[in-house]
């Protein structure tokens, strides 16, 4: 890709001294999604886009992740040196498996899963979900579902899977659907001409970060300058595509996954701006991809008590604070 001279990248030329700055022998290494390519996944491919992962001596390789997705077999198993998990409780149960792999930033500080329900229907708060089906994926079964069964006393016989299709739910107005804030919901409207009823759970005690690179211990042992140069450039990528012109990562979103539209993009891109998916809490003071100790002890309490976790486990083993809250970015935010 031919890349041009935005406004935001030459700020970026000037900063790091122009072109005299990039790597001339960056080092090959891979990093795996979580899913197809998406906005979510937007601040990484602004980084590939933009170069920036060249810039700081990473020659990073995208590998789209899908459905039958196992990030933590991935990572583990070496098949990828970076890999996106779609929250910290991946980090924390590989640490109570003794695998050594290791949180080392948070990307998204509030988990942009919602349960999604119809309009009319009387179920307008959390609480009013009980006994209404709801659609949850795998993955969110063995986790998020142990969460809202003690903190709402859902029950498992409400339990439906998902398979990631509207129709199901499309059919059936009692029905509630597991769905992210900057999808779902958008493409519900868009379908039916309604505005379907979300809550946002992070809004409701469920503290996980989301969007979390998870590298082998190993590799951050002996080879700590490339998770920085990761870390960092992925955080520029992330401030670009937030706050400056988001095409370029968007142009590579739609060469990876293209079945992804414009307008799925542009809506998701302002709905993790206006309620601060990426940006807010932590990161406003220390940068985005920024974790804290007492968020992961918070996380791991409420899970260990929804019994997720055998109590005893040490949070500080799944994640280490050596690569974030340098504020690396931070002055690409609007003022």
């Amino acid at each position: 890709m031919k890349l041009q001279m935005r406004p935001l990248l030459v700020v970026f030329f000037l900063m790091f001294g122009g072109i005299s700055a990039w790597a001339a022998d960056p080092v090959k290494l891979s990093f795996g999604t979580d899913w197809l390519a998406e906005a979510e996944h937007g601040g990484f491919y602004q980084s590939q886009a933009l170069g920036l992962y060249r810039r700081h001596g990473l020659d990073i390789s995208i590998r789209m992740g899908g459905p039958q997705t196992n990030g933590s077999l991935a990572v583990a198993g070496g098949q990828v040196d970076f890999m996106l998990a779609s929250g910290a409780l991946s980090a924390l149960s590989m640490a109570e498996q003794g695998i050594p792999v290791q949180a080392v930033a948070a990307y998204f500080q509030k988990d942009p899963q919602v349960l999604i329900a119809h309009p009319g229907t009387g179920a307008d708060t959390m609480e009013e979900l009980r006994g209404h089906p709801i659609m949850m994926s795998a993955g969110a079964r063995a986790t998020l579902w142990e969460f809202l069964k003690r903190r709402f006393g859902y029950e498992d016989a409400q339990y439906r899977p998902y398979n990631f299709a509207l129709a199901p739910w499309l059919r059936d107005k009692t029905m509630v659907m597991e769905g992210f804030l900057s999808s779902e919901p958008y493409l519900i409207e868009k379908q039916t001409g309604e505005r379907p009823v979300v809550q946002l759970i992070a809004d409701h005690g469920f503290a996980n970060y989301s969007d979390v690179i998870l590298v082998r211990s190993r590799m951050i042992a002996e080879h700590p300058d490339w998770v920085q140069a990761f870390v960092d450039a992925s955080a520029e990528g992330w401030y670009s595509y937030l706050y400056g012109d988001p095409s370029p990562g968007n142009a590579l979103i739609r060469h990876d996954n293209p079945d992804m539209t414009q307008d799925v993009l542009d809506n998701a891109i302002a709905v993790m701006r206006a309620h601060g998916i990426v940006d807010s809490g932590e990161s406003l003071t220390n940068g985005i991809g920024a974790m804290s100790d007492a968020r992961w002890a918070a996380l791991l309490d409420s899970m260990t008590e929804a019994g997720l976790f055998k109590p005893g486990l040490d949070a500080r083993r799944a994640y280490t604070l050596r690569f974030v809250n340098r504020k690396v970015g931070m002055e690409l935010r609007p003022r």
